[in-house]
């Protein structure tokens, strides 16, 4: 009897184990709000809107024990809107990450399929809408691409392991076309963080993005309000730094964006583009009064030069700025206020170019001047 007891113990206990090493995990998170915003074709607007300071979504991730170290692992994640419950990113059954592959604890992972840029990873995280404010504090048109606008397609990519501190990995996603170079990308960045103080830098490269559908970036739309456009060739970096005292984080993050041979509706109607280029300096703070409680604030000041085909140029320039209150009621569900102010000066040159615009990408509707307001209040709910 002893014995029998001893054997199902035994097996009992290489059970939970075998559970332990091999998982699955349902997971989501769901964020719904009201928004204002005035200046919407001369009139304020009032709507519910989903997902404003993180993406809503569910989804799926695993891993399966290989042995030596190694494991098995795949994460599959759905973004939705809870107003009408369809699916987001365009339709996509799984638009906000795909993929398949092998972690090393040694040597790092190396994943398969659809996922996010070296900016969204290691640079995004300093900036005030990757981190803790979302979609309303992002830079204009999110031209760099740190609020997630778009993934990666066809994406292979390695992830180090954590040296000391230092974490770096980069990305390749194929054209998927006869034209090797045709919608196809790379990128790479990098991080490390030392106690209070992280510092971060990252690169990203579009070719021919949105040109087919099964290539690199595939689901953009025209406006640049998604991050980004049509062009022959989009390049962005950027290099950012956190320090963080007592209960108060402070950051500074800078990034470049540059379009060659733009087109798109908002290039506009009078005078196509050669080239736009995005200068955006960034600073946030954000303070803990309890842990259940936090404040945080940012300003960007973004610079942009129009160069038209015909030789002409124009500076439009751009003034964000943005403050948040955040209140946990437990662990997984959180209400918030937040707002946002755009204003666009230098821009008598720019008019007929789209950029002349106020740019909030997160606004309800595209303002009709040089400025906007944008408030939301907001609950969230993570599972």
């Amino acid at each position: 009897m002893k014995k029998s007891v001893l054997v199902l113990a035994v097996l009992g206990a290489c059970a939970n184990v075998s559970h332990a090493q091999n998982s699955v995990t349902l997971y989501g998170l769901a964020d719904e709000g009201l928004d204002y915003t005035n200046n919407a074709g001369g009139h304020s607007l009032y709507a519910m809107s989903s997902g404003d300071a993180q993406g809503s979504r569910w989804g799926l991730k695993g891993t399966e024990d290989l042995g030596g170290g190694m494991k098995a692992i795949f994460q599959l994640e759905a973004g939705f809107n809870i107003n009408n419950g369809k699916i987001g990113q365009e339709g996509q059954e799984f638009g906000r990450q795909a993929y398949v592959g092998v972690s090393s604890a040694t040597v790092g992972t190396l994943t398969f399929g659809r996922q996010y840029d070296s900016l969204v990873d290691y640079l995004a995280p300093l900036t005030a809408n990757g981190n803790w404010g979302g979609a309303m504090f992002s830079h204009p048109y999110d031209n760099d691409n740190t609020d997630n606008s778009f993934r990666l397609n066809n994406a292979v990519k390695y992830t180090s392991v954590d040296y000391g501190g230092f974490t770096f990995g980069g990305a390749y996603a194929f054209s998927n076309s006869t034209s090797f170079a045709l919608n196809r990308a790379e990128s790479l960045g990098a991080q490390y963080t030392n106690g209070p103080l992280t510092i971060a830098a990252a690169y990203l490269n579009l070719d021919n993005p949105n040109a087919g559908s099964a290539g690199a970036v595939a689901d953009l739309g025209t406006s640049g309000a998604d991050g980004s456009w049509f062009a022959a060739r989009q390049r962005v970096f950027g290099a950012g730094v956190s320090y963080t005292i007592s209960a108060a984080t402070l950051g500074f993050v800078y990034t470049n964006t540059n379009l060659s041979q733009p087109t798109g509706t908002v290039y506009a109607s009078v005078t196509p583009a050669s080239s736009i280029k995005f200068n955006n300096f960034e600073i946030n703070a954000k303070y803990q009064f309890t842990p259940a409680f936090y404040v945080g604030g940012m300003y960007t000041y973004t610079t942009s030069t129009y160069d038209a085909i015909s030789g002409d140029s124009a500076k439009p320039k751009y003034h964000q700025f943005g403050l948040m209150a955040d209140y946990n009621l437990s662990k997984r569900t959180d209400v918030y206020v937040q707002g946002s102010y755009v204003l666009v000066s230098d821009a008598s040159d720019a008019i007929g170019t789209g950029l002349e615009f106020a740019a909030n990408p997160d606004a309800a509707a595209p303002s009709s001047s040089n400025k906007q307001f944008m408030a939301r209040v907001g609950i969230r709910h993570q599972f």
